[in-house]
């Protein structure tokens, strides 16, 4: 009788876990249709020598949620420049970025810092890992500065390096791993403090065409299970097949 009382108790408890996530889920449900950060009209220009050098000109575009969408052009088309802009690292000059209904192009850097460490992840091309560090403390060093509670970091590190296929290796330091493995390695980092959109500046350029496909699979794997944006910058015309929209970028505009 307490065998059955018990284990109507354990059916209930977990009853009532999937009623609560199914919650959190619903909660948390993005509409789909509703562009998660809009781009209007944004111009940027440097002064180099006393001269206004004109980087973007005029630049409108959408980002919808758990959508690949690539910046393509050569370099020195401008397209970095508007990834700092989207990801709140420069503001500019003319122009709105709305993220989340909210305005980036207004806000502090105090103001946009809180923004980026909750909502947005980065990924670089030179992979900005910790030498010292192996994988598994590197992404939880991404953890502790987002402020994520201790007692979340184990499981999370842990699903996160799953999740990019690098369970076996979580315990390697950089120069242990591939540059495809590096890349993974900072792509788990990124995505660690759950963000709903992340940024990616050339993140194919140093891996051969094998590693790139690789990691465009990942990719399209996280935006499936983390229900993450990916904006990402690139010249190479091999992956572009991948994405759900590309802007092509040549000299600061659109084409």
């Amino acid at each position: 009788m307490g065998w059955r009382r018990n284990r109507k108790t354990a059916a209930e408890s977990e009853a009532i876990e999937v009623h609560t996530q199914a919650q959190e889920a619903a909660a948390t449900a993005v509409d789909p249709a509703k562009p998660l950060l809009v781009v209007e009209g944004v111009e940027r220009t440097f002064q180099t020598g006393g001269q206004p050098l004109h980087v973007l000109k005029g630049i409108h575009m959408e980002l919808l949620p758990r959508q690949l969408v690539m910046l393509r052009g050569r370099s020195g088309s401008g397209k970095t420049t508007l990834l700092n802009m989207i990801g709140g690292l420069d503001q500019p000059s003319k122009g709105t970025i709305f993220f989340h209904g909210m305005p980036f192009h207004d806000m502090s850097d105090d103001q946009r810092t809180k923004v980026r460490r909750k909502e947005i992840g980065f990924i670089f091309q030179a992979y900005a890992l910790m030498p010292l560090l192996s994988a598994y403390e590197n992404v939880e060093l991404s953890l502790r500065m987002a402020g994520v509670p201790g007692g979340e970091w184990k499981a999370r590190v842990e699903h996160c390096l799953e999740l990019v296929g690098l369970a076996k290796r979580m315990h390697h330091r950089p120069f242990e791993l591939s540059g495809g493995e590096q890349q993974r390695v900072a792509i788990a980092k990124s995505i660690a403090h759950r963000p709903s959109l992340l940024l990616a500046d050339e993140p194919t350029a140093e891996l051969d065409s094998q590693m790139a496909a690789q990691i465009m699979s990942v990719f399209q794997t996280i935006i499936r299970t983390e229900q993450v944006t990916i904006c990402m910058t690139t010249h190479d015309p091999t992956i572009l097949e991948v994405a759900d929209h590309v802007y092509e970028m040549v000299d600061g505009k659109f084409i």
